[in-house]
């Protein structure tokens, strides 16, 4: 999961006031509940200490934000009288979460807006293609490419001059799945997507994928719902796109706790991968960390540590956190603290999956003992070895 959409959130001081809110049903009862939730959280934000004109903007836009626009609930990072920041969640959280703090509480959001990756879909027929980027701020329009349109039908006679015809429409196929594939290409290394789904004409759709550059195919899928023209979308082709997503996602996941288990301290190699909260703290501080490993359940998560404005300005104790130029240094749960610096400096950040946990779709995954899980519930794959 890639965090540079939460790069609003660390243009400014704080402190921030975080609310993960359950809409409840979109109903005359659950609009009552709603409003009395909201009158909690902002109540459990003015305990903590949050300023009035903060908790009356939080609770401004939780009320007047139709719940059928976040069914399963959204977050909000506020600061200084100004919501900065609203998310769609993919899921509910397990109760209101309200918390008033130096830095926003980014934790809950890896499990409740899901590790979905961005993902290219591409909407294909024999004249040309739509891009479409799917993403953790929704559905974009990512451009698209015209082909030849002329001549892309077949005929159905078998005489000399129609088959010399078909092979012009054949041709003319080919010519257009090339040009797809070259502006798919394109599209894909801008977007920063990391999965490709190719939607469509079943004979154009497989012949683009042929022309794929190696990179581009290895993360590339197909699925035979769905297509170009308009209507042509689905409930099949939505469910298609989401398991392409999560078994992407998975993947990742167990690639990288298997790089973990590789590089980390112990092994015959150089170290490439570090645990626990003194060893990822300072890689955050030397901007090392490739990507971020968080259990979710991990006993470190909320262990104390100490920041300074800018995100490598981070130390285990507040002593170490004054020598790095921070006069003033304030008390931060690790996981705000890590997760900061890896939206700031391009990270990479992935759950680990807790022991016996389902694969998204259902599958079994890799049964990993405690002792191949980063220890305390935090580790990290490092951009250069020790």
């Amino acid at each position: 999961m890639q965090l540079s959409f939460l790069g609003p959130l660390f243009d400014r001081p704080g402190p921030w006031a975080t609310v993960y809110l359950d809409p409840g049903q979109n109903d005359e009862a659950g609009a009552k509940r709603r409003e009395l939730s909201v009158r909690e959280v902002c109540r459990t934000l003015a305990e903590q200490g949050a300023d009035t004109a903060t908790t009356e903007a939080v609770g401004d836009v939780l009320t007047r934000t139709p719940a059928a626009e976040f069914p399963a609930g959204r977050v909000v990072f506020a600061t200084a009288g100004e919501v900065v920041l609203g998310h769609r969640l993919s899921r509910p959280p397990r109760g209101q979460i309200a918390s008033w703090a130096p830095l926003p509480h980014l934790a809950p959001l890896l499990e409740l807006a899901g590790q979905d990756p961005a993902c290219l879909v591409a909407y294909i027929d024999r004249t040309g293609a739509d891009f479409e980027l799917r993403c953790a701020a929704g559905p974009q329009d990512a451009g698209g490419v015209e082909g030849r349109q002329r001549p892309v039908h077949r005929t159905a006679s078998g005489d000399w001059s129609e088959r010399s015809f078909q092979l012009k429409v054949e041709n003319t196929w080919e010519h257009n799945a090339g040009e797809i594939a070259e502006a798919l290409t394109a599209a894909y290394e801008k977007s920063g997507a990391e999965l490709v789904v190719l939607v469509g004409d079943p004979r154009e759709r497989p012949a683009v994928h042929a022309k794929l550059p190696d990179a581009v195919r290895d993360v590339t899928v197909e699925t035979e719902h769905g297509g170009r023209a308009a209507g042509s979308a689905s409930p099949a082709l939505e469910e298609a796109i989401a398991r392409a997503r999560h078994q992407h996602a998975d993947r990742r996941a167990e690639e990288a706790l298997a790089r973990f288990r590789a590089g980390r301290v112990g092994t015959d190699r150089p170290t490439d991968a570090v645990e626990g909260v003194p060893a990822v703290v300072a890689a955050a501080r030397e901007h090392r960390i490739d990507t971020l490993l968080v259990r979710p359940d991990g006993p470190d998560l909320n262990r104390e540590v100490w920041v300074g404005p800018e995100p490598d300005q981070a130390a285990v104790r507040r002593n170490d956190a004054q020598t790095l130029g921070e006069t003033d240094p304030v008390s931060v749960r690790a996981d705000d603290a890590l997760l900061r610096s890896a939206a700031v400096t391009g990270a990479d950040v992935r759950i680990v999956p807790r022991p016996g946990e389902a694969a998204s779709d259902g599958s079994a995954r890799h049964e990993a003992a405690d002792t191949d899980l980063p220890a305390g519930g935090l580790g990290a794959l490092l951009r250069w070895t020790y």
